[in-house]
């Protein structure tokens, strides 16, 4: 009677040793079609609104490929459940180089970085048409330029300079333009007293900027 229940006892412990087993096998395959299902849910995401949301959709995908990989150990590294993984990372790697590229090529140039932050976003473009600039406008054109310039001063490298620079020559040729036009005397006076804020200030930051790069230079 013992040994009957003694076999009867292994046989349950056995089944639930099996039981248990499978349930983890079918949550380790859950985890993996979750995984490749999210993976062809962002493939199929129209591309302004992946690149809105690619933080968050990088995010989670860390987290699902994680899981994937744990999955897969738990699957004793069933060769289909592997290949099944390794599809959807080739799959989400291309589409993440893709994406990049998008953004990267969607960023301004830090050439046309810096324009838009002495003028105005989109206002000089690579044309450097100054057409826009007229006498009832220009003074507050300097004003936003200068004071542009006074802030950040500081992080400004030498071939930074050299773009003010040039910025500043070709507003000062507008300026010339727009003179013609009827510049009041109070705008001109105005303009006058920044020119000769600016001046200073470009020679000794230049200057300074060009000693930094060449220590670096001798490091």
């Amino acid at each position: 009677m013992k040994n009957r229940i003694f076999v009867l006892g292994m046989a349950v412990t056995a089944l639930g040793f099996t039981s248990c087993k499978g349930e983890k096998e079918k949550e380790a395959e859950k985890t993996i079609d979750t995984y490749t299902v999210y993976v062809d849910s962002v493939s199929n995401v129209p591309a302004e609104d992946a690149k809105a949301n690619w933080q968050s959709i990088e995010a989670t995908y860390e987290l699902k490929s994680s899981q994937a990989e744990t999955a897969v150990s738990d699957l004793k590294e069933d060769q289909k459940a592997k290949e099944k993984v390794e599809a959807s990372k080739a799959k989400y790697a291309a589409l993440k180089a893709a994406m990049e590229a998008e953004m990267a090529a969607a960023q301004p140039s830090s050439k046309q970085a810096m324009r838009n932050e002495l003028f105005g976003e989109g206002k000089i473009g690579e044309d450097m048409n100054f057409d826009w600039v007229n006498a009832g406008n220009i003074h507050n054109v300097y004003q936003q330029f200068v004071h542009t310039v006074e802030n950040n001063k500081d992080r400004y490298s030498r071939e930074d300079w050299d773009e003010i620079k040039t910025m500043y020559e070709a507003l000062d040729s507008r300026k010339n333009t727009v003179e013609k036009e009827g510049l009041s005397s109070e705008d001109n006076r105005a303009i006058a007293a920044l020119k000769l804020k600016f001046a200073p200030m470009y020679t000794l930051n230049r200057m300074g900027a060009k000693t930094e790069e060449m220590q670096e230079a001798k490091k």
